[in-house]
């Protein structure tokens, strides 16, 4: 069976969240001293957790995230953090640097809700989530590549006569998800889980993501969660982690179950103001 964890993380803060601005892809913002604070505080929080894999947006908020986040790792500071265009913010055409308020007002003269309203010149939803679908399609590729290849090299290890190390846990984060121990030695299930990925990326993006996992690919959630946590936003470093399956290495039938979604319990102690 192929299997491999996949964490999600949202861009830190920028002074255009802070002032209800929308950025989509045309407005590039660096983070503001609070997103790097923000950041810092992620990086903490997934320090141990072992990634094999580091994606991120090419955007700049993005990538500054994904970079401070990489940079508190224990294991991974030297990793190649790959950036891809698929992981960009919903576009959002001629409304981008100008109000939320602004865009409601549109929607509204639309007769349309402001979530599934499309601005001249921007994405819609369904084309946000093709993007998705396209990029966990790739990771899903990624993962089964790399289970054949390590199929082989076990293989090659037991014709030279070599013995085969015993599996470390990739995803050593204790009690932070649902109370969850990932790492546990009682948690089989967990133990080989390899690759292991983490992407950075945008609020209304993930939010598209997740509901393509949940409503398209029947993603399993927590019995805690609720549905409508699913139509909020991520918070800025809001951490999301999934376990996906995919069986005899089916990329369209896997199988995902979420672990939790949009945590934020590590911003705690950073002084944020609501975005």
């Amino acid at each position: 069976m192929v299997r491999f964890t996949l964490t999600i993380v949202r861009h830190g803060e920028t002074r255009y969240n802070k002032d209800k601005i929308l950025q989509g892809q045309g407005v590039d913002e660096p983070l503001s001293a609070t997103g790097f604070r923000q950041a810092d505080a992620a990086g903490i929080f997934l320090s141990n957790v072992k990634f094999t894999h580091v994606f991120s947006s090419d955007l700049l908020r993005a990538k500054q995230t994904a970079s401070t986040i990489i940079g508190k790792n224990k294991f991974c500071k030297d990793i190649v953090i790959q950036y891809d265009a698929r992981l960009r913010e919903r576009k959002y055409g001629i409304a981008e640097g100008r109000p939320l308020s602004d865009l409601k007002a549109m929607a509204k003269a639309a007769g349309e809700q402001c979530p599934s309203f499309t601005p001249s010149g921007g994405e819609t939803l369904d084309e946000v989530r093709a993007r998705a679908k396209s990029f966990f399609e790739f990771l899903c590729q990624l993962s089964i590549e790399e289970e054949c290849q390590k199929e082989q090299a076990v293989l090659g290890m037991a014709d030279n006569g070599l013995e085969t190390l015993e599996g470390k846990p990739v995803f050593p984060l204790r009690n932070h998800c649902c109370g969850l121990e990932l790492n546990s030695d009682t948690d089989k299930d967990t133990k080989m889980l390899n690759p292991n990925i983490l992407v950075v990326s945008h609020g209304a993006y993930m939010r598209n993501w997740f509901g393509y996992f949940v409503l398209d690919l029947k993603c399993t959630l927590p019995s805690a969660l609720k549905k409508s946590q699913l139509s909020s936003v991520s918070p800025n470093t809001g951490v999301s982690h999934f376990i996906i399956n995919l069986g005899n290495g089916d990329v369209m039938k896997p199988e995902i179950s979420c672990v939790c979604l949009n945590r934020d319990d590590h911003l705690a102690d950073v002084n944020t103001e609501n975005v």
